[in-house]
């Protein structure tokens, strides 16, 4: 293998109590080409990923000791593992289990028993979402005292840095791009998460949640087109009303 090639392999790391389950992505993710780490200790992820470095976690919720969201809070808290992509594979299947996992800052959602072709094209979306570029973007967007630049990969609040995953990131600058354009959710599911129109809309108005949190005193610039989608306002609204 060239050292170019060598560069652009993925690291994988799973955690899940079952071996059964482990052994069988393990041998998925490397016929798919993947460099794999598995573990069947959840006391471990944190001090593994650490050293391994994974490139995107699939992440077992139901766990003895340490459970997924916990595991989840420690990986979004440790400077080095913060941003990087994580999926939930689980038995728990109920709505509220799927927001909660997306709340936490998960990127995607796989319920028990699942496909392996799915989890790796979900794995696939992910990546290439997280390390694609977009051509003649401008690099820097502002609107009142939300600044994104894009070159950096950092978004700032009052001169503050925000925290933000790769998916929220680009949710963010797609409405600044698009900024006065309203942005259904399905528009937003194809361009941001790189989905077919049938997979479940309630992941973008959890991740839009999410972002208004972040953004704080700014969040007023997102706006919400009841019953379509969302828009990043051309002025915010107490400024309009004052004109």
């Amino acid at each position: 293998m060239s050292d170019s090639a060598a560069s652009t392999v993925k690291k994988i790391l799973v955690v899940d109590d079952e071996t059964d389950v482990t052994e069988l992505l393990a041998y998925t993710l490397k016929a798919k080409g993947f460099v794999v780490e598995t573990l069947n200790d959840p006391n471990r992820s944190i001090g593994v990923a650490r050293s391994f470095l994974p490139d995107l976690v699939v992440l077992d919720v139901m766990m003895p000791d340490l459970n997924g969201i916990q595991i989840l809070r420690m990986l979004r808290a440790d400077a080095k593992l913060k941003k990087v992509p994580v999926i939930f594979l689980t038995a728990k299947a109920e709505e509220g289990d799927r927001i909660q996992g997306l709340e936490t800052g998960a990127d995607d959602y796989l319920c028990k028993p699942f496909s392996t072709k799915e989890l790796v094209l979900r794995i696939q979306t992910i990546l290439r979402r997280v390390t694609e570029t977009a051509p003649e973007a401008p690099k820097l967007l502002t609107a009142g005292r939300i600044v994104l630049d894009g070159e950096r990969h950092v978004v700032t609040v009052a001169e503050q840095e925000v925290e933000l995953t790769a998916t929220e990131f680009k949710l963010l600058r797609l409405l600044m791009e698009r900024r006065g354009r309203v942005q259904t959710r399905e528009h937003l599911l194809i361009n941001v998460w790189n989905y077919e129109t049938e997979i479940e809309t309630r992941t973008v108005d959890t991740h839009v949640r999410r972002l208004r949190e972040k953004l704080g005193s700014e969040a007023d610039w997102i706006e919400t087109i009841r019953g379509v989608g969302y828009r990043f306002a051309e002025r915010r609204a107490a400024e309009a009303a004052n004109t």
